[in-house]
């Protein structure tokens, strides 16, 4: 073996481990998979849903309980997508999966008007037939595969866009209360996803085959945490820390927190005044 091919072992290894840790943590912090549990893995055919299957699969070999593993892929019917791709792979993993057949792309193609975002729809669709699938096939926990990087952008555009503090949970019950939903790549940098991803070598499905427009929001928050992140190492880090420390008392929501009802005297936990007097220090 080469110098090279020593040093890349080498660095595929300590990302792999990296890796493993995040979504270790995850998984504990959230209580994303209990004993007993059968997840569905949503496979896109992107380089995250592959990374989340591939760490799941070998958590899955040491994990102190026992969970089952099935992957599952929509297919929507998008013009030239290669429908061999997937079954493929995952023949050659040996790990149980299903492609669910559903022509969503026709449906969004006749009620969005030409030249507008498709994904919105697109999403809502795919999502309510992922959770039918759920419900029919004994499926306890959904697994998607978005990362740290998806959460921070989503919590800016509810921020800039939407009015709203507002991101995307490591863990979610459904509207309709029938599903749980987990992140388990929550903790996850994309930077190390796409290294992992070549060390690994998917076959990566593009997601633009139904000629859709970018999100140009999303690429404009995708920019500026890129910027942050190469102007000042670990904002980023301290941002999604900020998202699992929330004091309520120190925003302005009166139906997180009764303000109308404060009164002098009033004891006030010491972790939000702590929390209110670095901001203060921070702010000068």
């Amino acid at each position: 073996m080469s110098d090279l091919q020593q040093k890349d072992k080498f660095e595929f290894n300590k990302l792999q481990k990296r890796l493993r840790h995040h979504v270790g943590d995850a998984i504990v912090d959230y209580n994303m998979i209990e004993d007993g549990d059968k997840v569905m893995v949503c496979l896109s055919g992107g380089k995250d849903s592959f990374t989340m299957l591939d760490v799941l699969m070998n958590l899955q070999k040491t994990a102190p309980i026992k969970f089952e593993l099935i992957a599952v892929n929509l297919d929507q019917k998008q013009p030239d997508f290669p429908e061999h791709v997937l079954p493929a792979y995952l023949e050659s993993l040996g790990v149980p999966y299903h492609i669910i057949e559903k022509d969503t792309y026709s449906i969004v193609k006749r009620v969005i008007p030409e030249g507008n975002t498709t994904c919105g729809l697109c999403s809502r669709l795919r999502r309510g037939t992922l959770y039918g699938y759920a419900e029919a096939n004994g499926i306890t926990k959904i697994a998607l595969g978005h990362h740290r990087d998806d959460i921070l952008e989503t919590f800016f555009l509810n921020i800039f866009y939407g009015g709203k503090l507002k991101a995307m949970p490591p863990k979610l019950l459904s509207d309709d209360k029938k599903n749980i939903v987990i992140r388990p790549l929550a903790y996850m940098r994309e930077k190390d996803i796409e290294r992992y991803a070549a060390f690994r070598d998917y076959p990566i499905i593009p997601c633009n085959l139904c000629g859709s427009q970018i999100n140009l929001q999303r690429q404009a928050m995708k920019m500026m945490l890129s910027t942050w992140d190469k102007q000042f190492p670990g904002r980023l880090e301290t941002i999604f820390t900020s998202l699992q420390n929330v004091a309520p008392s120190q925003l302005a929501d009166r139906q997180l927190f009764d303000f109308a009802g404060l009164m002098r005297g009033e004891s006030i936990p010491e972790t939000l005044v702590e929390e209110h007097a670095g901001l203060d220090v921070l702010a000068m």
